[in-house]
């Protein structure tokens, strides 16, 4: 029978400690190499997201694709999410470590007492647009009117856009989910992502028009990577290898996302690799807006979560005394 190698390296080592031609140097430099071999454990971590995987996550996976997860000790699943994904229900639940979302979700989430925190905030600026068509003549969203506009229900911009917004004459309907209807209705706007809908509809012969919807204001932080207070408390070092890894992924892939767009293509088919690059190129300008230094990629301020508290409480989704500086942190 072979013996384990650990019982073989402790055997030899005191061998030569007892042989008088072994140097002390010898046995020093043995043990160092015998550390070095030994295989380093990591540490698994489970993040869930927000939605299927796309370029919105391309920074998160390009962490995984590069192992820059890895080379924090952390061995990192990715968990896919779907329509009405209840991330946050299932951070408070304790089935994920660490959750994808957007800054209302962790406001409206405290105010249920759920304790959980925004880490990295790699979209400064909401990718959240209304695509029109082009021969609807509308130039902002102010001049919405005489027409169908699907958005989620009770989602914190739809109610926003609802009441600063004078849809004249706008039926508001539910979001179907994908963009067959309005290919085939002049007369309909949708909700979308300014890099997902709008390529797909110009793909298949549509004329779409995006408004961002930050242009009224609401511009919550995006693609958020949040956790519990329970986890900072017990292993804070954890959370800061995620930022860091975090940050790596998302800086890499806004410099070349080729190796990460392969990789999602190969997780999700219906993200073919035209509308990938196409999402990396946009995100460019939304993740570091107005010449934003990259070192500061994913900073957050108290300034802007203390105007998204104000809007949540204008439409009536969190009280006025919720502390927002206690929802995030920048360490």
């Amino acid at each position: 029978m072979r013996q384990p190698t650990t019982m073989i390296t402790i055997t030899w080592l005191v061998m030569c400690f007892l042989l008088p031609g072994c140097s002390q140097s010898t046995s020093e430099n043995t043990i160092a190499n015998s550390i070095q071999s030994e295989p380093t454990q990591l540490q698994k971590v489970s993040l869930q997201l927000n939605w299927f995987p796309e370029a919105e996550h391309g920074g998160y996976y390009a962490a995984l694709v590069h192992d820059y997860f890895k080379n924090e000790g952390l061995d990192v699943e990715i968990l896919p999410g779907g329509p009405g994904s209840p991330v946050i229900q299932k951070l408070v639940a304790r089935q994920t470590d660490f959750v994808i979302g957007n800054g209302d979700q962790v406001l409206t989430g405290r105010v249920k007492e759920a304790d959980v925190v925004a880490l990295f905030a790699p979209l400064q600026n909401s990718p959240r647009c209304i695509m029109l068509h082009k021969s609807s003549g509308i130039e902002k969203l102010e001049d919405l009117k005489n027409m169908t506009l699907a958005l989620s229900a009770g989602r914190a911009f739809a109610l926003y856009m609802q009441k600063n917004l004078p849809l004249e004459n706008v039926k508001v309907v539910g979001y179907p989910g994908n963009i067959s209807v309005f290919l085939n209705d002049p007369n309909f706007g949708q909700q979308g992502y300014v890099f997902s809908e709008p390529f797909t509809a110009k793909e298949n012969g549509g004329d779409p028009k995006t408004l961002m919807v930050s242009d009224l204001g609401f511009n919550p932080y995006t693609s958020l990577l949040i956790t519990s207070e329970e986890l900072l408390a017990k292993d804070i070092e954890l959370a800061n290898k995620m930022v860091r890894a975090s940050k790596r992924g998302w800086q890499t892939y806004l410099k070349n996302p080729t190796k990460t767009n392969q990789y999602l293509h190969r997780l999700n088919e219906e993200m073919g690799m035209e509308i990938l690059a196409f999402g990396a190129k946009v995100l460019k300008d939304l993740c570091l807006p107005n010449g934003m230094p990259e070192d500061q990629l994913g900073s957050m301020t108290s300034e802007r979560w203390t105007q998204l508290r104000d809007q949540l409480v204008e439409i009536d989704l969190v009280p006025a005394d919720l502390v927002p500086a206690e929802a995030f942190t920048n360490n």
